[in-house]
């Protein structure tokens, strides 16, 4: 009887899942510089040069884009946040409150300030108020007024961030308090807002770089040439010029503050989620 000699096919393997995430990468960076080798082809770069980066005119912006308006708008946003800081604290205790009537009016507050458009707030400041209140000046002028229409902005968002914050830290940190005497009052601001505010600092960092962004809406106030702030400094020396150059030298003065920040909040938050470990 004769032996049939068989030879048994190696089995095929596929690519492992190792290879396959490295195949994929690949074709993701292949698509990324081939998305960037079309662009530099088809724009139409000695347009954007002349329309956006003309140096000489981009000298004459200097140094008043810096000494006046950085300046203000530095200026603006720092005050609304302080406001809306003050104003986002009353909020968040009345959210807390047991009284009835101060939660509903808190929540009301909340619901519509975090609804309606930042410019519909500025205009309101800037119209209604004084048809409002004749005769009545908003203390600080134009710095006034844009601290009163941002801080009315953040303190709808920094409340339930704060509140979130004091709602974070644990219940037994209270009842610890009260047990060595404390009243309610006197535990809230002694042991209990501190936590919570170092819960809370990357989150109100970042509501920083929102609100130096919306400082941009002050143009709706009515400024003068001493009270303009980027946006609107960019903006007027573009139209004078005709030229762009203004805007973007303005886009990259907001970068000289947004950028740290934001990578302060990044380490803010990088060292928070390693105290929870």
């Amino acid at each position: 009887m004769s032996k049939v000699d068989t030879q048994v096919q190696p089995r095929k393997q596929g690519l492992t899942r190792r290879q396959k995430r490295a195949v994929s990468r690949g074709i993701q960076y292949a698509i990324f510089v081939a998305a960037l080798v079309a662009l530099g082809v088809t724009a139409d770069w000695d347009g954007l040069q002349n329309q956006f980066a003309q140096t000489d005119l981009a000298k004459e912006l200097f140094p008043d884009i810096i000494t006046l308006a950085l300046r203000n708008t530095v200026l603006y946003t720092l005050s609304g946040f302080a406001f809306g800081l003050a104003l986002g604290m009353v909020i968040a205790l009345m959210r807390l409150s047991p009284v009835g009537p101060y939660r509903w009016l808190a929540g009301l507050y909340i619901e519509i300030f975090r609804g309606l458009p930042a410019l519909l707030i500025f205009i309101f400041v800037g119209v209604a108020v004084p048809l409002a209140f004749p005769g009545t000046e908003i203390p600080g002028g134009t710095y006034g007024k844009v601290a009163l229409a941002l801080g009315l902005v953040a303190a709808a968002y920094m409340a339930e961030t704060i509140r979130a914050g004091i709602q974070a830290v644990p219940k037994g940190q209270m009842e610890a308090a009260r047990s060595l005497g404390f009243s309610h009052a006197r535990a809230m601001v002694s042991i209990i807002i501190p936590q919570a505010f170092r819960i809370v600092i990357p989150p109100l960092t970042n509501e920083l770089v929102l609100l130096f962004k919306d400082s941009s809406l002050v143009l709706f106030l009515g400024v003068t040439l001493e009270e303009r702030e980027l946006a609107k400094f960019g903006r007027d020396l573009a139209s004078e010029s005709a030229n762009s150059t203004p805007i973007l030298v303005a886009g990259l003065c907001y970068l000289l503050v947004t950028v740290p920040l934001g990578f302060v909040v990044r380490r803010l938050e990088a060292k928070a989620g390693e105290a929870t470990k």
